[in-house]
């Protein structure tokens, strides 16, 4: 994995230089200042933020739900709810506990908490100290995947000096799977570091067997950041029902903190970009939304919720026009095949059993090699030792739902013609090139045309089919006749029936 390009979260204070802001949708909170330092040291660090404040347990919990804070690895849990849990577990076990870090980014999609570690790490350490001490833990322990990160977390703790609790940082063998709770307690522990299969809550049962207060790196500096503030201060930024703001990778490369409730499409211009064909979510466990609903969504659970799609860990990925969005699903599907952790059978053979065929559908294999993807999929839903094939299942089946024509296209050996560009990263050692057939000779060219003597200037099927119609002054489309991309005709089909003056119909084709 590289390194991140240089980050900038939007600033709250002006900085040297005039940057793109969100400023109306509320000042940013997490003043990591990436955008004026490449590393903040600990003189940095407390110049810009002062000293933390230190809080007792019960404070630490009702300022958790005062700001509604969340887990920011994936699974958005109630950050309270954990403290409560390991303030329970920790009282069963004779007060022992610990405070784990998981700077552990194992998807290339996602760089966010690898920006916050490089350039801004003793605001994840604040964090993590600040729990440590309200909870009375014995040890703070911050695993991280690459050897940069490392470099800077270990700065970081050097030159704190001697603490109480102790802190360490150690260095994880980097697979997708690292992440998962099990397997971050397991390597810091000095195993293996893959997950243990069995259900196991680390507020119980974590790190060298006691209970653990267990998140994401940029939970721990968003809670850094709420103490300072106060709820009331954190709440200036965000939504009333989801205050304060976010870290997102945006296409694999960019890192922007925006405050909850920004339009997807805001975020997408800030990074120089567009839904293109549509955008993945959340990551490789996440969910695609179409174009259509990329205009309209906003980056908050409850909105998000309504397209079946979750922010994840941060990760937002446009699908440009000049790739194959087929493609790219089978490369990301044999990669995370790859990365198994060769504990269960779902993971060992079902994942690459999927990725197979699903890649044998996109040379043309028919519709057989489409049922034997939805086959392979129900094989492997609910019966992995950890979540890694549930979340590789629901990746392809978004995949299909959102690009329905371009795989049955796919599978009939008609291709699209485009290559595939990457547009979604992985890393590491990989299959050979996923290769998509060339296109057929084309069929007749499909056009969408509007009869005159109809047609009373309603305006709705520009919306319909955005980008193929086009409004005049006057309300009315400025052509008559159009030419209709194979991934438009669905889109055209319905304009066609919404229509009120039954003014349009699709010409051509086969």
């Amino acid at each position: 994995m590289t390194a991140p390009a240089p980050t900038r979260l939007l600033p709250a204070l002006p900085g040297p230089e005039p940057v793109p802001t969100l400023a109306s949708f509320g000042p940013p909170r997490l003043l990591a200042g990436l955008d004026e330092a490449p590393r903040m040291d600990r003189v940095a660090h407390l110049a810009r933020h002062g000293s933390l404040p230190k809080l007792a347990p019960q404070e630490l919990v009702a300022l958790a739900e005062d700001t509604d804070l969340r887990g920011r690895g994936g699974a958005g849990f109630p950050f309270a709810r954990k403290l409560t849990a390991v303030m329970d577990g920790m009282k069963r076990s004779d007060g022992k506990g610990a405070v784990v870090v998981n700077g552990s980014e194992g998807e290339p999609s996602c760089l966010k908490d690898t920006a916050l570690l490089l350039h801004a790490p003793h605001l994840v350490i604040d964090g993590a100290l600040l729990a440590a001490e309200a909870l009375g833990a014995q040890e703070v322990a911050i695993g991280v995947t690459r050897k940069d990160v490392e470099d800077s977390v270990r700065r970081a703790i050097g030159e704190r000096g001697p603490v109480r609790p102790a802190l360490r940082v150690t260095l994880l063998t980097e697979r997708f799977v690292t992440g998962e709770g099990t397997a971050m307690t397991n390597g810091l522990g000095g195993g293996p570091g893959l997950p243990s299969g069995r259900k196991v809550r680390s507020s119980e049962r974590g790190l060298n067997g006691v209970p653990t207060l267990l998140s994401n790196t940029e939970t721990y500096a968003q809670l850094a950041v709420a103490a300072r503030l106060g709820a009331l201060g954190y709440r200036n930024a965000g939504l009333p029902t989801e205050p304060g703001t976010l870290l997102l990778t945006v296409g694999g490369s960019r890192v922007v903190e925006v405050p909850y409730g920004v339009p997807l499409t805001r975020v997408l211009a800030l990074c120089g970009s567009d839904p293109g064909q549509g955008v993945l979510l959340g990551g490789y466990h996440g969910t695609f939304i179409s174009p259509l609903d990329a205009q309209t969504a906003t980056l908050s659970r409850d909105a998000l919720s309504a397209y079946g799609a979750v922010l994840g860990a941060g990760a937002v990925l446009p699908i440009p026009y000049d790739t194959c969005p087929a493609g790219e699903t089978v490369r990301v599907a044999q990669w995370m095949a790859a990365e198994s952790a060769g504990q269960c059978g779902p993971c060992v053979l079902g994942l690459p059993a999927l990725a197979d065929e699903l890649a044998r559908a996109v040379r043309g294999g028919g519709d057989s090699a489409l049922e034997a993807v939805r086959a392979r999929m129900r094989a492997v839903e609910k019966r992995g030792a950890c979540s890694h094939p549930d979340g590789t299942s629901r990746f392809v089946a978004s995949a299909l739902a959102a690009f329905p024509e371009e795989f049955e296209r796919h599978a009939q050996g008609f291709g699209c013609g485009r290559p595939v560009t990457g547009a979604l990263p992985v890393t590491g050692h990989q299959p050979p090139p996923v290769a998509t057939p060339a296109a057929a000779p084309a069929p007749p060219q499909e056009r969408l045309l509007v009869d005159w003597t109809l047609c009373r200037g309603h305006g709705l099927c520009a919306d319909v089919v955005p980008g193929i119609v086009k409004l005049g002054p006057d309300g009315y489309p400025q052509q008559a006749s159009m030419p209709l991309p194979a991934r438009m005709r669905r889109r055209a089909q319905l304009a066609v029936r919404r229509c009120p003056a039954l003014a349009l119909r699709v010409q051509g084709g086969n």
